[in-house]
């Protein structure tokens, strides 16, 4: 297949397509019609001889084929457009649109209250967080940065540890009053505790206890258990049982006199948070921006 121009367009508009999520928003963000961008899909769906997308009345998604492809050539209009930011000389400019999918605990526990801050840094640049818990595929979603604890992402990622979240073992006031505060990590089986299930395993977490390089396992009974941080924390607030959470997530809530942290001297365990972004020579100035401001705050 030889080169042309159009094909490079098509791409860049199939690209618009899957970031917008749809034809109109497509047609917005790059200044044509939706029948235009139609066309253009088209015409480059009729050059690589697949359709890349599947359309309804309501949505437009990539079809299997389509994907494929989109994965392959969204790295290179990435490198083209850091190759033409880098020969124009603006390789430290912060600008454009950045797109993060962030775990929901870092969302709620950390940038909460933060992002007016981040976008008066920059004053050309605009950021959509995509709360969400699983790493996922960033190449095919179009996404530029990940946050999520954990190292279990796909080897061609690059990831940058951000700290190592303490684990802190809490419960509210209204809980305790009910029923007492366990002096020891072994009390806890006499409790009702909430567990949370990894979205991205789909096992529970297993209950640690750290102090020094003593480490106490123990098996908590529940009643419910959860993937959703938020939920987690909003039902552990209200009462319904002792949780375990990363210190980040519940330091304010500590503060507010909302929650108590149970066992300060079992408080040893941590969990790692990253920064994962789509391997790269150099990661665009945004990227390099939103993780130093994590790095920055997510202490």
């Amino acid at each position: 297949m030889s080169f042309d121009g159009r094909l490079l367009a098509g791409v860049s508009v199939l690209t618009a397509v899957v970031e917008g999520g749809s034809f109109v928003r497509a047609a917005e963000a790059l200044g044509i019609t939706a029948s235009g961008v139609s066309r253009a899909i088209a015409r480059l769906e009729a050059r690589v001889g697949v359709r890349l997308l599947d359309r309804t009345t309501r949505s437009v998604s990539l079809s299997e084929e389509g994907r494929r492809f989109y994965e392959r050539v969204k790295l290179s209009l990435a490198a083209i457009e850091e190759a033409a930011v880098h020969a124009s000389g603006a390789t430290n400019v912060v600008r454009g649109r950045l797109r993060a999918r962030v775990a929901i605990l870092v969302t709620t526990g950390v940038l909460a209250g933060r992002l007016g801050e981040f976008l008066a840094r920059y004053p050309e640049l605009s950021v959509e967080i995509i709360t969400q818990d699983r790493t996922g595929d960033l190449v095919a979603d179009g996404i530029d940065v990940a946050i999520s604890f954990g190292d279990q992402a796909a080897p061609s990622l690059v990831s940058r540890k951000l700290l190592n979240a303490r684990i802190l073992t809490v419960a509210s006031p209204a809980y305790l009053k009910r029923h007492g505060r366990p002096a020891h990590p072994n009390d806890l089986k006499n409790h009702s505790c909430i567990h949370f299930r990894d979205p991205a395993t789909g096992q529970a977490f297993d209950w640690e206890f750290h102090k020094g390089r003593k480490i106490l396992k123990v098996e908590t009974p529940s009643r419910l258990t959860l993937s959703d941080g938020n939920a987690l924390l909003t039902e552990c607030i209200a009462g319904t049982g002792i949780a375990q959470v990363t210190e980040n997530a519940v330091r304010e809530f500590i503060e507010r006199r909302q929650l108590v942290e149970l066992f300060h001297e079992w408080n040893g365990e941590t969990f790692p948070l990253y920064a994962f972004y789509p391997s790269r020579q150099h990661a665009p100035a945004k990227v390099r921006a939103f993780i130093d401001f994590m790095l920055e705050i997510a202490r």
